[in-house]
């Protein structure tokens, strides 16, 4: 199986707002932000379609997002996760006395995973308390 590193960014986007506001436990939530923006190149590389389903491990923790082509670059070797509860599976939790975790320039291996699912915000955070 295909596996590629990649630095991880994540922020905040028009289309995670306007869904964050009509309630994160909807379907419209989950597909703004459980989603993994990668360059052209680096969905070559693992060999999957668009809008597959893609497994993101850091040293932190790992989640199930789909893979979309980036909407801006090209950058190859470069992804971006919506700031959210699937960005936050694999970030560094330690905010190093800032009150804020680093949302930039996480290192995670992004792989298919096309019999998995995108868990929903609820089961989600649910399976993380459980861990």
């Amino acid at each position: 199986m295909t596996k590629i590193t990649v630095n991880l960014i994540t922020g905040r986007t028009i289309q995670q707002g306007v869904s964050m506001e009509a309630g994160k436990e909807k379907e419209d939530y989950m597909k703004s932000c459980g989603i993994i923006e990668l360059d052209a190149v680096d969905i070559a590389k693992l060999g999957i379609w668009k809008n597959s389903n893609v497994r993101v491990t850091s040293d932190f923790g790992s989640v199930v997002v789909k893979a979309i082509e980036a909407t801006q670059g090209p950058h190859p070797g470069l992804a971006w996760i919506p700031m959210g509860p699937w960005a936050n599976m694999v970030i560094d939790t330690n905010t190093y006395s800032t009150g804020m975790p680093t949302f930039k320039g996480t290192p995670v291996t992004v792989e298919p995973a096309e019999k998995e699912i995108v868990l929903s915000s609820i089961d989600l955070v649910l399976n993380a308390c459980k861990e």
